[in-house]
């Protein structure tokens, strides 16, 4: 069994004559250390499984094993402190809180896990050091560029050295060369680190850094490419 196990998970939505079967039935293993790039069109349930995966939503069937925890048999605190303590999110959209620092931005998560200030500060400005922005610590978000904005996030999203780096589309607001700087940090962080990644992209030449290659189409696993 992987370091995550998923065996027919399915998720539905609407009722009736309006529901809609986004995943139909879906086995995946992913191992420690794995890269994954998943991809596929709009609707082919690649973001809904990312979300399942993330605890940011529940399956309706299958199994999901996150380390030797059936997460779907978990309650919605159980599952928020899994969430809070090993995972990782990076986001298309940043999600980062306008008018506060990037020292304050990447202090978020350890804040919920009530960590003392001096503590959360020394781990924050270490996460900005990994992604090479720990002179931009005292910068509001507005005085970011996207891509410095995105590192912020990825900075954020490492604060808590997360399990698993959950990231959606995470370069979908940039540009080339923005895009290539951070497909080569999350690139280095899986290989140098060992943290295991999982991206939901669209975009072949991002989804070319990752390990695993799955294409998603119409709620299944259609096919894998290993490098």
């Amino acid at each position: 069994m992987g370091f995550v196990s998923l065996k027919g998970i399915r998720k539905t939505y609407g009722k009736g004559e309006s529901a809609f079967e986004v995943l139909k039935g879906v086995d995946l293993e992913i191992y420690q250390g794995d890269f994954i790039a998943l991809m596929g069109p709009s609707g082919s349930g690649k973001s809904t499984l990312s979300n399942i995966l993330g605890c940011l939503d529940e399956a309706d069937g299958g199994v999901y094993d996150f380390c030797g925890v059936n997460v779907c048999e978990l309650s919605f605190s159980q599952k928020a402190r899994l969430r809070r303590n090993y995972f990782g999110f990076i986001f298309q959209s940043f999600n980062l809180l306008a008018k506060t620092t990037a020292l304050e931005n990447v202090e978020l998560p350890l804040i919920y896990k009530g960590m003392k200030k001096r503590e959360r500060r020394e781990l924050a400005m270490q996460s900005l050091a990994k992604v090479g922005l720990e002179k931009w610590a005292d910068h509001t978000s507005a005085e970011l560029s996207g891509g410095q904005q995105q590192r912020v996030a990825i900075a954020r999203a490492l604060a808590i050295s997360p399990a698993f780096l959950i990231a959606d589309e995470p370069t979908g607001n940039l540009d080339t060369q923005r895009s290539i700087e951070i497909m080569e940090i999350l690139q280095g962080l899986n290989q140098k680190e060992g943290i295991t990644i999982l991206m939901v992209t669209h975009e072949s030449d991002m989804a070319s850094y990752a390990s695993r290659e799955i294409h998603f189409l119409d709620g299944k696993i259609k096919s894998e490419i290993k490098r």
